[in-house]
């Protein structure tokens, strides 16, 4: 492969590969447009309109393609890839590069014609433009779009379905009730050019590689409303703008404006991040590419802050294409999305959002897309939070904000914990210890939390590494906050805090500590080697102190057992039920998801505990070789996740998670949050 800035030429690449080169573009809502660097859909989330009707929930693929072909003299040319049991068409041979900067761009030569595509989505509002500038070669062309169209759950697939199509044609704006869905019609428009009708034109039985993979039925049918035809005189430069659209003011939108705009957007989000130097004129080689690095990042995190309108407030997407906003990706994301952009605007409002619907101490780790309904299987989402708002002042010194609409929350959620909550069969409850014990046999409570109908595949039931560190963590924080926020007693409340902490510290270092394999048990009791230990040594307030020998040697135990390119193993090698590739059907894949499959956000727990323990170090030659460490860390990093952004997988973004056996292949969500968010977070700070 060939990789020339952003462009890239396809001409040497194997078309296995572009099969697997996805993109994706958002819309601020939760919606996206997403397909292959190709245009082949390969998956049944792919979709030019991606369409949420409750924002940014209930997502329905509205426009699946827009199929074009070129009638040069007599001769027609089809520019569009379909991918079907045993057919592809060969559109993709007319395209020789594709560049996804701020928008996904494709360039097309057919004999003296040149077309380039570029695909844009309206910011907060669920309308995609296509647009075409076409430059002519010596014969009368006719360029034609056929809208290949669906209106279904991205979840879901229309196997075997005949399609109800109703079509108003007013000039060269057409409205669509697909499947009867009365209340929410579709709006396309051409720029100019004539639209022919079809009735009862079936797109039959496409076929999506990927859905096989995942181990699902991978045929579906889609409708075609008709075909835009657009002539074009020899010689002549025309610039063509579709729209397709569930908003029926798309009359009022200027064509031409729609790019502008968004481009102006992003290029704000690059300016007010103040992480690139604008005004230096003569930059290195090196320093260019850093700053293209960064916003090809600022972009990556920009997809996931999205809007919701029944809150009036922003939120975070967990990934793409099937997530929606998690309460714990949302917290883990949090800085690298939103403090290191320096969005601290939108950083309160996802704070207001966390705790918006707190209930008897817990978060909601998300929201029903049926009804809006709070769901409360996290027990770890309420102590991230505290984490988060220590960023948070970190970053902003915003006491004001904190004491005035968060501390009061973080205060329900101490006394809840100490207190003891069942609420969804949590069972978190404070022993006598000073540690936190949550969860039951058949509860996934924790960021470990794949499930198959009842069956919890890691339940981690009891005293859990990571919800004692976050506990403690919480505790030394709220000490110190409550100093600043409360105004009678602050003394008094702090020193409650403290004693709690430093019960809670003795307990962790006492019980936790698995002499034997010289690292922490990952729950009392359960002695797997998990990454999970790490949380502590790597928050604001370690519960291990991180200068000490234990720390040296979970590091060590770390390094060894689960470090490797792309993240940390979710289980280390040799442990029961070890699974190194992610792959087959929903059970296998589930079984798989955290017993030694690769994560890449866990890099950031690592990154974290070595800065710890440098800050904490006295002896000056052992701190510099830490620092030597934490150096060739972040340069490797650097290394592989410029590639892997640039040119794997997703264009212009992570995957959820990664093989652990070589080859290593980005797998899961094709662009996640805190992939993402860590990965910037390592190499930016």
């Amino acid at each position: 492969m060939k990789f020339k800035k952003k462009d890239i030429e396809l001409k040497d690449i194997e078309l296995e590969e572009c099969l697997k080169r996805e993109w994706i573009i958002t819309n601020g809502i939760g919606g996206y447009s997403s397909s292959t660097i190709i245009g082949a859909n390969t998956r049944r989330y792919h979709g030019l309109l991606v369409a949420p009707l409750t924002p940014p929930a209930r997502r329905r693929v509205i426009l699946s393609k827009l199929d074009e072909s070129i009638i040069i003299g007599d001769e027609k040319h089809d520019l569009y890839t379909n991918v079907c049991k045993n057919y592809i068409s060969q559109g993709f041979k007319y395209l020789e590069t594709f560049q996804k900067d701020i928008l996904p761009i494709f360039r097309y030569k057919i004999g003296d014609v040149q077309i380039v595509k570029t695909i844009c989505m309206v910011h907060e509002s669920n309308t995609v433009q296509v647009y075409y500038k076409v430059r002519n070669g010596s014969q009368h062309s006719k360029l034609q779009l056929a809208p290949v169209l669906n209106f279904r759950d991205f979840h879901e697939m229309n196997t075997n379905h005949n399609f109800e199509l109703k079509q108003e044609v007013k000039s060269n704006k057409i409205k669509l009730v697909i499947d009867n869905n009365i209340a929410h019609p579709v709006y396309m428009k051409i720029s100019e050019g004539n639209y022919i009708e079809h009735f009862n034109d079936i797109f039959y039985n496409m076929f999506y590689i990927e859905e096989e993979k995942r181990g699902f039925f991978p045929e579906e049918n889609h409708v075609v409303s008709g075909v835009f035809e657009i002539e074009i005189e020899p010689n002549e430069e025309k610039d063509i703008c579709f729209l397709c659209s569930m908003e029926e003011n798309i009359d009022e939108l200027n064509y031409k404006e729609v790019i502008n705009n968004e481009i102006v957007r992003i290029n704000n989000i690059y300016n007010d991040s103040l992480l690139i130097d604008n005004g230096k004129e003569k930059k290195t080689k090196e320093e260019l590419e850093k700053d293209e690095l960064v916003r090809t990042f600022l972009r990556a995190t920009d997809n996931f802050v999205v809007y919701r309108p029944t809150f009036g407030l922003h939120t975070l997407i967990a990934g793409y294409p099937w997530f929606l906003d998690w309460g714990r990706d949302t917290l883990i994301s949090f800085e690298g999305t939103l403090l290191i952009p320096k969005r601290f605007e939108i950083a309160k409002e996802i704070l207001l959002t966390c705790t918006r619907d707190i209930k008897y101490g817990l978060l909601p780790n998300g929201y029903s897309e049926i009804d809006n309904s709070p769901l409360y299987n996290s027990v770890d989402s309420g102590l991230l939070l505290f984490e988060q708002v220590q960023k948070y002042l970190n970053y902003t010194e915003d006491y004001k904000f904190i004491k005035e609409n968060i501390y009061p929350k973080l205060k329900i959620i101490i006394a809840n914990y100490i207190k003891g909550i069942d609420l969804d069969n949590n069972n978190i409850h404070l022993e006598e210890d000073g540690l936190i014990s949550s969860g039951t046999i058949n509860t996934q409570n924790t960021w470990m939390d794949a499930k198959y109908g009842d069956f919890a595949f890691t339940p981690r039931n009891g005293k859990v590494v990571e919800i004692n560190a976050l506990w403690y963590n919480a505790l030394k924080i709220m000490e110190k906050l409550a100093i600043k926020c409360v105004k009678v007693g602050k003394k008094i409340e702090s020193k409650k805090y403290a004693e709690l902490a430093e019960k809670c510290k003795k307990s962790f270092n006492r019980e936790f500590y698995n002499s034997r394999r010289k690292c922490l048990y990952d729950v009392i009791g359960d002695s797997k080697i998990r990454p999970n230990q790490l949380f502590a040594l790597s928050l604001t307030y370690p519960v291990v102190e991180p200068d000490s020998e234990m720390a040296k040697n979970i590091i060590s135990v770390v390094q060894k057992k689960l470090l490797n390119n792309y993240g940390l193993k979710s289980l280390a090698k040799g442990e029961k039920n070890y699974v190194d590739i992610y792959e087959g059907d929903s059970f296998r894949r589930d079984m798989s998801y955290h017993q030694g499959i690769t994560w890449p956000w866990l890099l950031g727990l690592y990154y974290n505990a070595l800065k710890n323990m440098r800050e904490y170090e006295k002896d000056k030659a052992k701190k510099q070789e830490l620092e030597l460490k934490i150096l060739e860390f972040k340069n490797k990093v650097k290394k592989v996740f410029t590639k892997e952004i640039n040119e794997t997988s997703c264009i212009g973004s992570i995957s959820e998670l990664y093989d652990s056996k070589a080859p290593n292949l980005p797998k899961g969500a094709f662009a996640q949050a805190w992939s993402v968010a860590e990965i910037f977070r390592i190499i930016l700070r």
